[in-house]
């Protein structure tokens, strides 16, 4: 069954840039094949690339930050019911991903001062003069936290087997397709990878952040068979079952309340001294279940970071100043808020429509879905739902997106009377203030959100309230998370939903799996797993934003690209499959006495964990 991918997608750890890799003679114009590297405006820090360092003959990896003391631990938290499991390469939604992410690195990640890609567990890699081929070479001596040494036939099983065998979430492969092939991956030595993509792709670095499985542990679940794997690690698996890579190791998980993280002694990182990382003993995730419960939290020093709502905001800069905390600005987040309706007009292999046939020909008019997108106070929800911290939202790229389409971006202000003409042209019309189709059908639907959300739950009400104007009856339902993801992955039975995404400013080929028509996040029009084989019942815009995001990542010129990927944005801003509303800014609260805390926008508050210590 298709499953619902990356809800809010992971923390940014993949932006696309290429320096940072191996800087050597490729035999080929490196400034013109990184053409498309042009990195966000981002905080900037002092600090020069990580360094590899090599000690006894271990590849260690140098932090960049000042040497700092350990001990202690740092307490943060997470919205909602918890993680649905702990493997990484079962994870479908933002919780599972973040607490099984922050046990097992990747080959590379983004610099978060520069978004430049910049190595991990490899050491350094090539890109060869066809620019289909990369050599990674990985540290040498660099060892799982059961002290088994990390080699190459780690990488070839996690690409080979898992990703590109289609185990656990297929995300990262179906993006990854090239005119209907992959990529390949072979072990040239103990220390040394090649990958070769059919073609020259665009993204392809970026798939390199994605973690790294320890062979002889994932090697047993998928030697039992993709069911059994979707079990594995899961959230009933013992603290000692985990073998990682990252900074930190689970020592405790209890449901509902809390998982604890103790520091990998193994980890590869070192300061400036030379001695490992990271510097905290212990790091700790409490599952607080919605917003409210975060605050308080935090202010009963329960929790150690915080990030505020909009209507949040200044009764914290009030507190800050005689407060235990500091609160950093990181600007736009790359969330983008939206409502999306169901076009699904198929049906179930009971021979059933997922939906209505009545509201299937509402919402696959353009016209009716055009007329919300106009019926819609973008500005009023900026102000009164993100109390003015946040912008408005009329376009799929993220308003820090390099890719940004700035006419698309200015958007239009609320215009009630314009949205009922568009109505009238497909046929609506108004009796006693309702409205109804040319059929005399009552335009009644539902929305749904996730409980809990207070700012999306204020914003279902808006939306409620700017559509009762056009005569529509929207029966707004917060439902449980799960219950949420079910409907949306499993049963395809709803009307509109009220949810956001998280983009990757560096590189819209990570919406792939939003925009391919076959694509596990293609919300508006959803294929189940029957339906997969082919494109049946393909809109005509859908399959123009089809040919884009197969297009686009095979060219490597900036300029060509953004021009493909403005088109994108046109399409979809013209027929609104997908209803932007708007992006908070991150504001982050964090206890003064801790040290190496440097924010960025790419990276937020924690990207550097590692070195974070008490002072």
């Amino acid at each position: 069954m298709k499953r619902f991918v990356y809800l809010i997608l992971i923390l940014i750890i993949a932006f696309f840039a290429l320096k940072g890799c191996l800087k050597k003679d490729r035999g080929f114009d490196e400034d013109e094949y990184l053409a498309d590297v042009r990195p966000l405006e981002v905080k900037t820090y002092n600090f020069e690339k990580p360094k590899n360092i090599t000690v006894n003959g271990v590849d260690y990896l140098q932090a960049r930050g000042n040497v700092g003391k350990f001990g202690g631990e740092l307490i943060t938290s997470t919205i909602g019911e918890g993680p649905k499991t702990f493997n990484p390469f079962n994870a479908n939604d933002n919780t599972s991903a973040q607490l099984a992410g922050i046990m097992y690195d990747g080959l590379l990640t983004t610099d978060p001062y520069d978004g430049s890609i910049i190595p991990r567990l490899a050491k350094d890699c090539e890109i060869l003069p066809d620019k289909k081929t990369y050599i990674v070479h990985l540290r040498r001596g660099v060892k799982w936290s059961d002290g088994r040494e990390i080699t190459a036939d780690d990488v070839v099983f996690t690409y080979g087997t898992i990703i590109f065998g289609g185990y656990g979430d297929t995300a990262t492969r179906d993006s990854l397709y090239i005119e209907g092939r992959l990529p390949t991956v072979e072990k040239i030595d103990k220390y040394t990878v090649r990958f070769v993509t059919p073609k020259p792709f665009a993204p392809f670095l970026r798939t390199l952040s994605t973690p790294v499985a320890p062979k002889h542990v994932f090697k047993k679940a998928t030697d039992r068979g993709k069911n059994y794997f979707r079990t594995f690690l899961s959230t009933n698996a013992k603290p000692r079952d985990f073998v990682t890579s990252g900074a930190f190791k689970m020592s405790e998980y209890v449901p509902g309340q809390r998982v604890i993280y103790v520091r990998n002694p193994n980890y590869y990182m070192i300061d400036k001294k030379g001695r490992k990382l990271p510097y905290l003993d212990r790091y700790i995730v409490l599952i607080v279940g919605d917003l409210n419960n975060d605050m308080l939290k935090f202010e009963g020093l329960e929790t150690d970071v915080v990030n505020l709502q909009g209507s949040m905001v200044a009764r914290y800069r009030e507190l800050e100043k005689h407060g235990d905390f500091d609160l950093y600005n990181l600007g736009p987040t790359t969330s983008t808020t939206f409502i999306v309706f169901n076009l699904n007009a198929r049906k179930n292999k009971d021979g059933k429509y997922y939906v209505n046939p009545v509201k299937q020909k509402w919402f696959n008019d353009s016209n009716f879905r055009a007329a919300a997108d106009w019926a819609i106070d973008r500005e009023n929800l900026v102000l009164n739902v993100l109390t003015g911290v946040g912008e408005p939202l009329y376009t799929a790229e993220s308003i820090s997106s390099i890719f940004l389409n700035k006419e698309i971006a200015k958007g239009h202000i609320q215009d009630i009377e314009y949205a009922k003409e568009l109505l009238k042209k497909s046929g609506f019309y108004l009796k006693d203030n309702k409205l109804y189709d040319k059929y005399g059908n009552r335009v009644e639907f539902e929305l749904l959100t996730n409980a809990g959300h207070t700012q999306r739950e204020a914003t279902g009400v808006s939306i409620k309230e700017d559509f009762a104007k056009l005569g529509m009856k929207v029966n707004f339902k917060p439902v449980e998370f799960n219950s949420l993801v079910s409907k949306l992955s499993n049963t395809y039975d709803w009307d509109a939903v009220l949810i956001a995404l998280t983009g990757n400013p560096l590189e819209p080929h990570s919406g792939y799996n939003v925009w391919s028509a076959n694509g596990a996040l293609h919300l508006f029009n959803q294929r189940s797993d029957e339906d997969m084989a082919g494109t049946d019942r393909i809109l005509p815009f859908e399959k123009e934003l089809n040919d884009i995001f197969n297009k686009a990542p095979l060219e490597l010129d900036f300029n060509k690209r953004k021009a493909l990927y403005d088109r994108y944005q046109e399409i979809v801003a013209k027929e609104n499959p997908v209803i932007y509303l708007y992006s908070p800014v991150n504001i982050v609260a964090i206890r003064k006495k801790f040290k190496n805390i440097y924010p960025t926008e790419l990276g937020g508050i924690l990207h550097n964990i590692e070195e974070v210590y008490i002072d």
